[in-house]
């Protein structure tokens, strides 16, 4: 496969900084990257641009860090609720998306880049969350949000009645607080003293 080494004078994304020199495919640098100016063939003449390029480059990421950090501190001051529709038990008609937090946050003055992933899945209940990504290769952010139920919330009727907490069940026999049936009493044996004290009493050889 033929190649082509070419200097890069704007950030190709995936490829790499300008100011660098690759070796690229040469369909690839001829139909794409020569046409839309992102890069030039390498010459003696322009590898003088090198040294030119790189302080443009080494300044524009330093400005893209600057402002990436500048946006992290926005948010950290922002406090995120998004209201939704809820059914019984409160469970959510749809789910929040990357787009609906994205939406929230510009509402509150905090706009981030349309391709920024927020969030992996749609959030699916209620309560807090926790969104982690990042705005800068060096700024990762983590704030948390919580989803809120716009109307009042319904029981579900589908739901199972909680069972009763054990140790609570009641002895038939015993008397109840509201006088329910009483355990029988039990009779009373007679110690053993006392059924010697009853022969002796009534024996034939006892004086009175």
């Amino acid at each position: 496969m033929a190649t082509t080494e070419i200097l890069l004078v704007k950030p190709v994304e995936h490829l790499g900084h300008e100011g660098e020199q690759l070796k690229v495919r040469a369909g690839y640098a001829r139909n794409y990257l020569l046409p839309r100016n992102l890069a030039v063939p390498v010459t003696l003449a322009n590898r003088k641009q090198v040294e030119s390029l790189q302080k443009i480059r080494e300044s524009r990421l330093a400005k893209e860090l600057a402002g990436a950090q500048d946006l992290a501190a926005k948010i950290a001051k922002v406090s995120i609720a998004i209201a939704v529709k809820t059914g019984p038990g409160g469970k959510l008609f749809g789910a929040v998306t990357n787009a609906d937090l994205i939406k929230r946050l510009a509402d509150e003055g905090v706009n981030l880049p349309e391709k920024t992933h927020v969030i992996k899945e749609a959030v699916k209940t209620l309560g807090k969350h926790v969104a982690s990504f990042k705005l800068h290769a060096d700024v990762p952010i983590e704030f948390s949000f919580e989803v809120v139920s716009e109307n009042p919330i319904e029981e579900d009727p589908s739901a199972a009645p909680a069972a009763a907490p054990a140790g609570e069940k009641k002895n038939k026999y015993r008397k109840s607080k509201e006088g329910a049936s009483e355990e029988p009493a039990r009779e009373e044996k007679p110690s053993k003293s006392a059924k010697e004290g009853k022969s002796f009493k009534g024996g034939k050889g006892s004086k009175s």
